[in-house]
């Protein structure tokens, strides 16, 4: 069959689920199942036989957004906070997979942008880092602690301090999604060329490894959490410069919305790496190096688990769930 004739054939109901999504036609969630299934079949067709078109994102879209609304009609005893980060943001997180797939893209890129210029010019870090706290550094390079300014201060002074920058780092990467994508990525681009370029000056001067040590005992959830944030907002983005099928104004809303979302489920990792960074970083250089390994590696496989891993098993099981209704 001709895309253009399967679409002529299915249009009709492709427009009924929209019905059903916006709550202009009321569907129980049993009926919603039903219309589930059937979009899933005309998904999987769509997939097989129009890989590349745009009618697989279309009903890829559809059929997400009724999976979401089957578990937002379904009565429930969870709690709505254990639901929200078990349930509805792997979901969502799946839904927009690819805008994950970007944000980690980009942020490679743009680390690498900043490892090739502190590279090749070597006044390229005090410019970026400016040159009281690149030579505070060297003194500290010096004197045996490279990671000694995150000594600096008290643990709770510290904590609190870098927790509320770092959401706030995180608020803007989201929001600033609403200027097409652009400003989340002049966000992204400044923060990866800071810690691309920091990370290379380390390596010249000797110390990568006691530099990964006091980095990425809190860094692992903390840069993790900002390649999340800035998926969400180029999801903001995108649904201001391609609606689909929706008016602008119902796109942005949903994309905010979904957006919002995924922000706020970066927010325990970010609070729990500030807590790291007041209280055990720290001590990096003085805690054996197979403790820093194990905290290092365990902050990355937790995050790692929740945002790429755990969406396909909520996704996978619901589908399950769904197909024996």
């Amino acid at each position: 069959m001709r895309e253009v004739a399967f679409i002529k054939q299915n249009k009709e109901k492709w427009l009924e689920f929209e019905q059903a999504i916006f709550g202009k036609a009321k569907k129980n969630p049993d009926e919603m199942a039903s219309l589930y299934i059937h979009l899933v079949n005309d998904l999987s067709y769509a997939q097989t036989y129009y890989p590349k078109s745009k009618t697989v994102v279309y009903l890829n879209y559809l059929a997400s957004q009724i999976y979401q609304k089957i578990y937002k009609t379904k009565r429930t005893e969870q709690n709505r906070l254990i639901y929200f980060f078990s349930t509805e943001v792997p979901l969502i997180v799946y839904q927009y997979r690819r805008y994950l797939v970007y944000a980690f893209v980009l942020f490679f890129a743009c680390t690498a942008i900043g490892v090739i210029s502190a590279k090749y010019d070597t006044d390229f870090v005090r410019l970026i880092m400016g040159d009281d706290y690149v030579n505070m550094t060297l003194e500290n390079i010096e004197e045996g602690n490279p990671v000694a300014v995150y000594k600096s201060g008290s643990n709770w002074g510290g904590f609190i301090a870098i927790t509320m920058n770092n959401l706030y780092v995180g608020l803007r990467c989201f929001l600033f999604g609403v200027f097409g994508g652009i400003g989340t990525f002049w966000i992204m681009l400044q923060n990866c060329i800071m810690l691309g370029s920091f990370q290379y000056f380390f390596y010249q001067e000797g110390v990568f490894w006691e530099s990964v040590q006091g980095i990425w005992i809190h860094g692992s959830m903390e840069i993790f959490a900002i390649v999340i944030e800035a998926a969400a907002g180029f999801i903001l983005g995108a649904s201001i410069l391609f609606p689909k099928t929706y008016s602008r104004m119902a796109s942005f809303k949903m994309g905010f919305k979904d957006g919002l979302k995924i922000f706020l489920s970066t927010m325990p990792f970010t609070i729990a790496a500030g807590f790291l960074e007041g209280f055990v970083t720290r001590y990096s250089l003085e805690m054996p190096n197979w403790l820093n390994v194990v905290i290092i590696l365990s902050t990355l496989a937790m995050i790692s688990f929740y945002f790429l891993v755990f969406p396909f098993i909520v996704h996978s099981k619901m589908k399950n769930q769904l197909a024996k209704k």
